[in-house]
């Protein structure tokens, strides 16, 4: 199995919606770091499994849209609770969306919160 990984950072905010959440309930900053992995067993006729430019596009359009926003006034985030497992998965779908390559068979989405803390999500495509 072939895989390139690549990531981004970025500082954005939210605040959790769970009973009891205690300081975590208050609004308050991340400087996230978010690693795509793109996996699949055969090469295109490039030798690439994903080109690059796309990955690194995908994550320029999620720096874009994420840096210094609140995570809980965004649509996708509407009725769910924003924590970094649910962030993961988000960034999942909005990548797949975008990186169309025929050559990636799987993706991996890991999103670090802070230095010691990350979740990650990940699928076939």
């Amino acid at each position: 199995m072939y895989a390139t990984t690549v990531r981004t950072e970025f500082v954005a905010q939210h605040y959790l919606t769970v009973p009891d959440p205690g300081p975590e309930g208050d609004p308050h900053s991340h400087h996230y770091r978010v690693e795509l992995c793109f996996r699949g067993p055969e090469l295109n006729e490039f030798d690439y499994i994903v080109d690059i430019d796309n990955a690194e596009a995908a994550l320029s359009s999620l720096a874009d849209r994420y840096q210094d926003i609140l995570l809980n006034d965004l649509p996708e985030f509407e009725g769910y609770n924003p924590s970094v497992e649910r962030f993961a998965r988000v960034i999942f779908e909005r990548v797949i969306a975008r990186v169309t390559d025929e050559t990636v068979t799987e993706l991996s989405v890991t999103v670090w919160e802070d230095e010691d803390a990350a979740a990650s999500y990940d699928a076939a495509v």
